[in-house]
């Protein structure tokens, strides 16, 4: 391309010699005749300079084109470069979160063949096939069977409960240690193995989920009923757990049919009672729709009821800690960038940065731009209350809102490790200032308490002298002109040391008249007497 160029500006460069040439023999053919053809040769001059002037200006910008295309073709290289560097340092990244994720899985594993190696309850290898768990043609009714208790056992009643298959007791006995709820979370599927069939102890343990009763109070704030339906939750949780590690025989001999329309029959029951929920009331953390949720996916009828129905329920639990595993259990990771896009569209930004990032849409749902749209929604409503004539109790409750807000931001990008890409600084500075304007109004609101007044000029004091045995309780009042002195306390002067050092004490003789009159004055002043004089 280069000598093509070179040779075309030598070419051009040569013009002028070729038109001086031209014009030489234009002169010889002019002197032969007799005419003269100055004219015409200086309009052909004209013309071979006009061509000339073209074809530069024409040369010059083929130029320019050509340097401008060597400088898209420069950067559109360094682009490729950087979005090649940028693709390799995303799959190194996703391939060291791969093996984060495998080595986590693999110590995940480990720990809990150690665990299951070392547990107190002991019960017989499901490799072994029917010894653990009757066969299923033999076991209709999903009984579990040959099963070997260990003595030692942190929680021994659990044994015994699931054994009785007691579920009234169970719950009780869960209601009882709820402190310790991470431990009993870990021994209750172990003790499943125990009962005669776990699948229908968990059954029994759902009667009363919803009272028979009218209600005397709301079931919101009804504390036992509350606990009662954490519980049911928790119960069907950990059978889930106990399922988990069986195999294909054992699992359905635990699942039989009959547990199975059983359970269908419950969620049947439970159903037309979640279309009275309030679906922005229960904002994400129905304990209704859990339950409803959990009935299917434990006992593994999820297909016996609409995917759409299934998918309305999802954002009344989306707030909650197991959503995303109760989302897997139901077969919906396919279904989520639709629930995502309805979490957003309903200002859940929170919940939908956490199911992104747990089924791993943060591509599609990018988690700085998601809270930052939770908290411009919070402050557009914060600004919509600031007009002076907004009462100061919708300010109030805007800022409470923004305040809720910048909090449960703050808490997400901790919990997600975002703090690089969203920087949390100027949200606590926010969340400071809110918080001081809140302080600062109400102690302006506070009534001021009215201090008690001092009296003028010196007052007497008042003291008890020890004196334990006043009926009244009251103690002397000693004016300060006449302070009582005390020489027998002296504490200095006891010990084995001053004492032995110390004279033998003096005997002293008071007058008759002076222990008539007493130490006061006429006038109730009590005064120290002086020692009298004693004679040597």
């Amino acid at each position: 391309m280069m000598e093509d160029t070179r040779s075309v500006a030598s070419l051009m460069d040569s013009t002028s010699s070729k038109i001086q040439q031209l014009q030489k023999a234009f002169a010889e053919l002019e002197s032969q005749r007799a005419v003269t053809l100055n004219l015409k040769w200086n309009e052909l001059e004209e013309h071979f300079h006009g061509l000339e002037r073209s074809l530069k200006r024409r040369f010059h910008e083929l130029e320019d084109q050509e340097k401008e295309y060597e400088t898209k073709t420069r950067k559109a290289q360094e682009l490729l470069e950087k979005k090649k560097a940028a693709v390799e340092a995303k799959e190194k990244a996703s391939l060291e979160r791969l093996q984060k994720k495998r080595d986590a899985a693999v110590f995940a594993i480990n720990t809990a063949l150690d665990k299951y190696n070392n547990a107190p309850i002991s019960i017989t290898s499901v490799d072994e096939g029917t010894k653990a768990f009757a066969a299923a043609d033999d076991n209709l009714d999903g009984t579990v069977q040959d099963v070997e208790t260990s003595p030692v056992m942190h929680y021994p009643q659990l044994m015994k409960l699931c054994r009785d298959m007691d579920s009234t007791g169970l719950h009780k006995f869960v209601s009882d240690n709820r402190k310790n709820l991470a431990s009993l979370k870990e021994e209750i599927p172990v003790a499943f193995k125990a009962a005669v069939n776990p699948a229908s102890l968990v059954l029994d343990s759902l009667e009363g989920f919803y009272p028979t009763e009218a209600p005397t109070t709301d079931g919101k704030k009804d504390a036992n009923l509350l606990g009662m339906r954490r519980t049911c939750i928790m119960l069907m949780e950990c059978l889930s757990v106990l399922l988990s590690g069986l195999d294909r025989n054992s699992l359905a001999s635990v699942l039989s049919e009959n547990v199975k329309h059983r359970a269908k029959g419950v969620a049947e029951g439970w159903k037309p009672l979640l279309e009275t929920l309030d679906m922005d009331a229960a904002n994400g953390n129905s304990l209704e729709a859990h339950a409803f949720l959990q009935l299917l996916a434990s006992f593994g009828i999820v297909s016996d009821f609409k995917e759409g129905e299934i998918l309305k329920l999802i954002p009344m639990v989306s707030r909650r800690r197991q959503a995303a595993e109760l989302c897997r259990s139901l077969g919906l990771s396919e279904k989520m960038p639709g629930v995502i896009e309805v979490l957003v569209n309903r200002g859940k930004q929170i919940d939908a940065v956490n199911l992104a990032i747990a089924f791993e849409l943060t591509e599609q749902f990018p988690p700085v731009e998601l809270l930052k749209s939770y908290l411009t929604e919070a402050t557009r409503s914060t600004s919509q209350g600031s007009p002076g004539d907004a009462s100061p109790a919708v300010q109030d409750e805007f800022n409470e809102r923004e305040l809720t807000g910048l909090k449960a931001v703050i808490k997400c990008v901790e919990e997600h490790n975002l703090e690089e890409q969203y920087p949390v600084e100027p949200l606590h500075k926010r969340i400071l200032q809110l918080e001081k304007a809140k302080a600062e109004k109400k102690r302006a609101t506070e009534p001021t308490k009215p201090q008690p007044k001092r009296p003028r000029g010196p007052q007497p004091r008042v003291t008890d002298n020890n004196n334990n045995n006043s009926k009244t309780g009251y103690g002397r009042v000693i004016h300060e002109r006449y302070p009582q002195y005390v020489y027998d306390n002296r504490p200095f002067l006891s010990g084995p040391i001053m004492a032995a050092q110390a004279p033998p004490p003096q005997t002293y003789t008071f007058s008759p008249a002076a222990a008539a009159h007493g130490n006061f004055y006429g006038n109730c002043y009590q005064y120290q007497t002086p020692p009298p004089a004693y004679f040597h």
